[in-house]
């Protein structure tokens, strides 16, 4: 376990069950605590009861489009500072991640290495 991931808090809004699991197992067997959602609507209840340090945002979620959630909590005073690292299966969706205002953008499918790097990256900024 990573010192540094110890009580770091990460959200992960992903509507596919088996990627937002394996996600959580990941950052769990780092030392990360990790809450997720499956629906997008539910993103900014998580995110006033869990507060989390970074959110891994999928662009296109069942409802919702990512990118206006992202675009949204960068808005908010009370939101804007958590870094959002936005993740799809569409590798073209980088450049509109950036101008909904995203830290970050990790094409999917990822490994294990290229995702606790970039969260380490914005959970210790």
């Amino acid at each position: 376990m990573l010192s540094s991931a110890v009580s770091k808090k990460i959200l992960v809004v992903d509507d596919d069950e088996g990627i937002s699991n394996a996600i959580s197992l990941i950052l769990e067997l780092e030392g990360y605590v990790v809450e997720t959602t499956l629906k997008g609507d539910e993103t900014y209840h998580k995110i006033e009861s869990f507060k989390p340090d970074v959110i891994l945002l999928d662009v296109l979620i069942s409802g919702t489009d990512g990118r206006r959630i992202c675009h949204r909590l960068k808005q908010d005073r009370h939101t804007s500072q958590i870094p959002v690292i936005m993740i799809s299966a569409h590798p073209t969706a980088e450049q509109s991640v950036r101008d909904c205002g995203a830290e970050a953008f990790l094409a999917k499918p990822f490994n294990s290495e290229e995702l606790l790097g970039i969260v380490s990256k914005y959970a210790e900024g």
